[in-house]
């Protein structure tokens, strides 16, 4: 689990530090943002994460490691969204932010250790593939979730599933970080 608590936080790192110069750069301006439009974000990145895995050619010359922080950007702020409700005119500094950030990350960080605990690290056995396939299957019910206003019958909420992608979303940067070392 040392290793994995050590990956996980750098991965963050890297993360948290784009996040950080695209607020320099635009401000808080995805506040404006409603749940679909970033759950919509995050399926737009997840999709293209599946076609680069599938497609040999690229047009663009971005890879899945971009896709993947845009996964997890997106997903933390939906659960700035969810925790502060949206706004009509960006309301955040960079500071206030980044703080709302490391909450949502440790929050999620306790999760994944407590679910590799008891998984005992079974996602070191995944394919980067699977784990993209398990992003759009999270997302798919989250739009269910939100074309539901919310509401579960015997389902976890809408923000488990953000938790989740950003999770998955990490162990696939994990994965792919191994693979060219």
């Amino acid at each position: 689990m040392q290793d994995t608590s050590k990956q996980y936080d750098t991965v963050v790192e890297e993360c948290k530090s784009l996040f950080i110069k695209k607020m320099s750069d635009y401000g808080s301006a995805w506040r404006i943002l409603r749940l679909p439009s970033l759950t919509d974000q995050i399926f737009i990145k997840a999709q293209r994460i599946r076609q680069l895995q599938e497609n040999t050619e690229r047009k663009v010359d971005e890879g899945e490691k971009s896709e993947f922080i845009g996964i997890i950007n997106y997903s933390v702020m939906a659960l700035i969204q969810i925790e502060l409700g949206v706004v009509e005119q960006p309301d955040l500094t960079t500071d206030q932010a980044t703080e709302l950030y490391n909450k949502h990350i440790k929050i999620t960080k306790e999760l994944m250790e407590n679910k590799n605990h008891d998984y005992g690290e079974a996602w070191r056995d995944m394919r980067v593939s699977s784990l993209t396939d398990l992003i759009l299957q999270k997302l798919l019910r989250v739009k269910q979730i939100e074309d539901n206003q919310g509401k579960t019958l015997v389902s976890e909420g809408i923000d488990a599933n953000y938790q989740d992608m950003i999770n998955y979303a990490i162990f696939a940067m994990i994965h792919l970080s191994e693979s060219e070392n």
